[in-house]
């Protein structure tokens, strides 16, 4: 097919960011039409036909509203007759929640909302840096999925900061496959910290390797919310006498007073990506956008559609 037989929505949370991937993609963006009603009932309406388009709905999940507008879409598409019905994912609400542990009678939502995405019946649902790749497998085959890395993006954000002698360095040892693939693009060193959770949002962090010594480390995550572990991490790379400290993380939710913590910390800047709605660049925090990711996806996907069964959860 060609861009001219796409059509490109979004959640309205994810509006911006789809801007700008239409823009690279050279095609027009839809707006969603979208009411309100008094008794708090939505309303939305594509503004042209879709039928017989491909339809590409961009939408991070990460409140319950976001969430149920993407799963509107998707039905909606299907109700006006897309050829195809595409969903991209930067940002994935209860990616955390995959796993439960024996006898907890708690709800594994990252597996259970994604399987509400899965039923939608999507053609193809790409997601961006998952917490946990156990969630692209919970639908029954039918599905193509794909899990899109940053990792150029990292590398080139990285690269740009110009500094000389750098280690990159895990908050834990979960992390720390991602981030010594990373230090082998970027030619450097790497650790991880010794971290332990011991309640929903606290976590303990104990020593780093002397490797920070004289250098700079620049701490690294799938995503930063409370800060917390992340705050502690810096501070043991400064006691174990690094020259100063960035952090990296593609998911910038900063949750509750998380901003705050970080300006008080000894923390130089915060890197991350756009695929967390309503990140903004400022003094503190360096943001890039994950929007060529995203149509390099849909170039590869769409426009030119690669081997099915070889590129099935890839």
């Amino acid at each position: 097919m060609s861009s001219h037989n796409l059509v490109l929505v979004a959640n309205e949370a994810s509006t911006p960011l789809a801007r700008k991937v239409a823009d690279l993609l050279g095609v027009e963006f839809s707006e969603m039409i979208r009411k309100r009603f008094s008794d708090g009932e939505r309303y939305h309406a594509f503004p042209a036909s879709i039928s017989e388009k491909d339809l590409v709905i961009i939408g991070a999940t990460h409140n319950d509203s976001s969430h149920q507008e993407v799963l509107d879409l998707i039905q909606g598409g299907r109700y006006w007759n897309a050829t195809s019905i595409n969903v991209i994912i930067p940002f994935l609400g209860y990616s955390t929640m995959e796993r439960v542990k024996p006898d907890s009678r708690e709800i594994p939502k990252g597996i259970t909302r994604t399987r509400q995405i899965f039923r939608a019946r999507p053609n193809f649902v790409a997601f961006i840096d998952l917490h946990s790749e156990a969630v692209l497998h919970a639908h029954a085959g039918e599905i193509r999925t794909k899990h899109i890395w940053s990792d150029r993006l990292v590398v080139e954000k990285v690269q740009s900061l110009g500094l000389e002698d750098f280690v990159l360095v895990s908050p834990d040892y979960g992390f720390s496959k991602r981030v010594a693939r990373l230090a082998s693009l970027l030619s450097c060193a790497h650790t991880a910290a010794d971290k332990d959770r011991y309640d929903t949002d606290k976590t303990i962090v104990g020593q780093v390797s002397s490797v920070v010594k004289d250098r700079t480390a620049i701490v690294c995550d799938d995503m930063i919310r409370t800060g917390g572990s992340i705050i502690q991490t810096a501070n043991r790379c400064l006691e174990a006498g690094a020259r100063e400290v960035y952090v990296l993380a593609t998911h910038l939710v900063l949750s509750g007073n998380a901003r705050h913590r970080f300006e008080q910390s000894r923390i130089v800047r915060i890197l991350g990506s756009d695929s967390y709605p309503g990140v903004e660049p400022d003094d503190l925090v360096d943001v890039y956008s994950v929007a060529p990711l995203i149509k390099k996806a849909l170039t590869s996907h769409l426009i030119s559609p690669p081997d099915q069964t070889r590129d099935r959860n890839s």
